[in-house]
């Protein structure tokens, strides 16, 4: 068994026979945590190649996609851009989405209250880096897995910046004068197919390497330790011992 790690938090362990694949190095951190003692790798999700910039006029000024975004952007910043600018609302599906992403300017995304709310975390994060892989300029909290890609003042904007006037200046700065996305393409090129593929090759190769051990052990035990709730307030307990100790040596 292999498990695919998407969003964290969810509370439950991970026996360490169970080698796990994360998404992004936001989940692979939380698993480095408290999956010590078992293997860990990182698989990022791919791009679609239907998503990249098709050049065309974009006559949607900004695009919102309603699922997961915060009250803040739906009831207040939505309703004072659609006062100035064409906002184009999402939601509910639609059947060609990069098209879609390739008829906007702006994309705008704020999913932190959303994952607070519900208790886990942004695993990844797809539509901003499939927005911008469409030439889209992208507004976006940096929640969890977003913070893998999104790097403000480079390729994207932080949403709500401290003051709803404050993100009207910015997004309206932005319309008008595009941001250069730095290093976009070598961004995107690490989600590509042609790059993952080998990549997971490598990682199924080390999984199955690992097996075979397993199944030359007549009875496989892990003996590195792990992070269980018990052993870390033994651990806690004896350091706070230690420094007792030390400081009545003195």
């Amino acid at each position: 068994m292999i498990y695919h790690a998407h969003s964290t938090g969810y509370g439950f362990s991970i026996p360490p026979g169970v080698p796990i694949i994360t998404v992004s190095r936001n989940s692979l951190g939380y698993w480095g945590q408290w999956a010590n003692n078992g293997l860990l790798y990182h698989l990022p999700n791919e791009i679609s190649p239907e998503f990249c910039n098709r050049h065309l006029d974009r006559p949607i000024d900004i695009l919102i996609q309603a699922r997961k975004s915060s009250k803040y952007l739906l009831q207040q910043l939505a309703p004072a851009l659609q006062a100035r600018h064409h906002v184009y609302l999402l939601d509910q599906f639609v059947e060609d989405l990069p098209g879609l992403f390739n008829q906007a300017k702006l994309y705008l995304y704020d999913s932190a209250e959303y994952w607070a709310t519900s208790g886990v975390t942004e695993g990844f994060g797809l539509p901003p880096l499939e927005a911008l892989a469409c030439g889209c300029q992208v507004f976006s909290s940096l929640n969890h897995g977003l913070s893998d890609f999104l790097d403000p003042g480079f390729n994207c904007h932080k949403i709500g910046g401290y003051a709803l006037d404050y993100d009207l200046q910015r997004i309206g700065t932005a319309l008008v004068h595009s941001q250069p996305l730095e290093d976009l393409e070598m961004l995107l090129a690490g989600h590509r197919r042609d790059r993952l593929l080998p990549r997971l090759a490598t990682i199924l190769t080390e999984i199955n390497a690992f097996f075979d051990y397993q199944d030359r052990q007549p009875r496989p035990q892990p003996t590195v330790p792990g992070l269980a709730p018990w052993r870390i307030q033994r651990l806690r307990l004896e350091s706070t011992l230690g420094k007792i100790r030390k400081k009545l040596g003195r």
